[in-house]
């Protein structure tokens, strides 16, 4: 991705961040890791960045449990990344839809007919309905964080469980987790030629 890329997934990941933490209930980072489907050294380092901007506050509870509050600061600046992202998820939208469905059409027609997707997310779903596009079948929906789930009718595995018996093209169909999906295939074997991106995840 380009640096303006970059600098909006960040800012993305700081209203997800900060629209997790308006409750009053205690949350430990590997709980907002998990929610939001990033590692704990990346939400450490964003809270610790909202923090030190006066947006958040720490409470702490018994047991070493700690709540992250917003201050009336965080409250003014989730208001304006949301109003922020209004835009940018058009945008995201429309340039997503069109190069996955300039992805497919290439794996189309180079003879491909079926493709599985590794990530679950608002991307996946762009994803998917450019898929229905063209005449490549979704055969597998593999996603660790949403493992149990059911994906447009197709159930979500782990990656261990299903990545060796499927045959098809990998297809990254998550842009927060793309390096991290990336990883994941590629420790357990999978070689970077069958994994495949978007256009613009690439630039």
């Amino acid at each position: 991705m380009n640096d303006n890329s970059e600098k909006s997934l960040e800012s993305y990941r700081s209203l997800l961040l900060l629209s997790e933490i308006t409750g009053q209930e205690p949350l430990s980072q590997r709980e907002l890791s998990r929610r939001l489907g990033i590692a704990v050294g990346l939400v450490n380092s964003y809270l610790k960045n909202l923090i030190a901007k006066g947006y958040v506050r720490v409470k702490n509870f018994p047991s070493n449990r700690y709540a992250y509050l917003l201050t009336p600061q965080g409250l003014a600046e989730k208001s304006r990344l949301a109003y922020q992202h209004l835009s940018y998820f058009t945008s995201l939208y429309t340039v997503a839809r069109q190069d996955y469905l300039d992805l497919f059409r290439r794996l189309e027609g180079a003879g491909v007919r079926e493709v599985a997707f590794c990530g679950v997310d608002e991307v996946a779903e762009v994803a998917y309905l450019s898929l229905q596009e063209t005449g490549l079948k979704l055969v597998a929906v593999m996603d660790d964080a949403h493992a149990g789930e059911v994906f447009f009718g197709v159930p979500v595995l782990r990656f261990a469980e299903v990545v060796r018996q499927v045959s098809a093209p990998l297809v990254i169909s998550s842009l927060k987790r793309r390096d991290e999906i990336r990883k994941a295939l590629e420790a357990i074997g999978i070689p970077s030629a069958r994994i495949h991106v978007n256009s613009a995840e690439t630039k």
